[in-house]
């Protein structure tokens, strides 16, 4: 069986400056879920080019013991929940690969973004062929929607309805901001379309593996895109070279913080 939903997340950011505050988020975001033994580990980091694409790609580990539900911590032998991440960053198209030993090919997490200049009416972007286009579930996210965030997740500095930026004169986000955007306001705006792939093979969990990792999805994407945009004033005027230098210093700062501390960041909500 394999499970295929698109998320939408609408942003009023360009889809140039995405691309850098994309990546600052992605390590700022590495680090507050690293500490305890578990988090990430960065193997590559580099220039790709292939058929004719080009961008950066990494490799990275995830050590998740604590971030996935009880039942599968019970099924699984230890050392067996540490995921390998690659990804191709041919922005404005990315392509994020998540795969595990233990499982081989009975799970693959496939996760392919378009972002797009637009306000997420965009139909099929990622081009399925017909029959497999209507089986997708879309799902539109609003990253001010605050009914969608866990207690646990919710803090009041990464809420879009009560941040605004300094440097860009954006925010807070009130209840009619994507009526706004489509009024023809002056403030720039994106959509990134991400389809996500589940391929899951394991008897009597797998409907509820794959619904787990689905949910999981949608609140990684929800709190991302929250801290995204209120950090929007930390990365606006950061370049791609700042971007790599400090994707540097993240790698080494991930390994010396995974061994110590306590477990951080997102862990499993569903038991």
């Amino acid at each position: 069986m394999v499970l295929i939903k698109e998320f939408r997340v609408l942003l009023p950011i360009s889809v140039e400056e995405y691309q850098v505050g994309q990546l600052y988020a992605v390590a700022e975001a590495s680090k507050n879920e690293t500490g305890g033994g578990e988090g990430i580990q960065v193997l590559k980091n580099e220039p790709y080019e292939k058929d004719g694409e080009r961008g950066q790609y990494t490799h990275k580990i995830y050590h998740v013991q604590s971030k996935v539900p009880r039942f599968v911590r019970m099924l699984a032998p230890g050392g067996s929940l540490v995921f390998h991440e690659k990804a191709w960053n041919a922005y404005p198209y990315c392509r994020t690969v998540v795969t595990n030993e233990y499982m081989k090919d009975n799970f693959q997490l496939k996760i392919e973004t378009w972002h797009k200049p637009d306000m997420g009416q965009t139909e099929n972007v990622h081009g399925l062929d017909p029959e497999t286009w209507n089986s997708v579930e879309v799902v539109p996210i609003d990253i001010a929607d605050n009914s969608v965030v866990s207690q646990a997740d919710y803090k009041k500095e990464e809420d879009p309805s009560l941040v605004s930026s300094t440097k860009t004169g954006r925010g807070p986000l009130g209840p009619k901001w994507k009526s706004e955007l489509l009024s023809g306001t002056s403030c720039p705006h994106m959509c990134a379309y991400k389809l996500v792939t589940i391929k899951f093979k394991w008897w009597g969990v797998q409907d509820k593996v794959e619904s787990f990792i689905q949910k999981q999805e949608r609140r990684i994407f929800t709190n991302f895109h929250r801290q995204l945009f209120c950090w929007l004033d930390r990365w606006v005027e950061l370049t791609m070279e700042d971007i790599r230098r400090m994707e540097d210093d993240t790698q080494k700062e991930l390994d010396e913080i995974r061994q110590r501390g306590t477990v951080r960041g997102t862990t499993a909500a569903d038991e």
